[in-house]
């Protein structure tokens, strides 16, 4: 199945890098219920978290991290979640 959602989130540093790294992580999935799990896991770890669909899957959903809490509730049933962007 081909991937219409990702997450994305902040990495933890741990000793010292010989390089500098992208302080962000993504990993896409095939539905918006992993997505949601994958989510719920690294908000449970402390860490910001966002999410959104990838291009070009219809309708485009943001879901900036000061509304992920609703998205993990699934606040959004029956249209678009409280705080998250729509851009069609």
């Amino acid at each position: 199945m081909i991937p219409t959602w990702y997450v994305t989130f902040e990495v933890q540093r741990r000793g010292i890098l010989p390089r500098l790294r992208s302080p962000r992580e993504t990993k896409t999935f095939a539905t918006e219920d992993e997505a949601k799990l994958f989510a719920r896991q690294k908000l449970d770890e402390g860490l910001a978290v966002f999410a959104g669909t990838i291009n070009p899957h219809v309708p485009k959903r943001i879901i900036p991290s000061s509304s992920i809490q609703a998205w993990l509730a699934g606040e959004q049933e029956g249209g678009p979640p409280a705080g998250a962007q729509n851009t069609d």
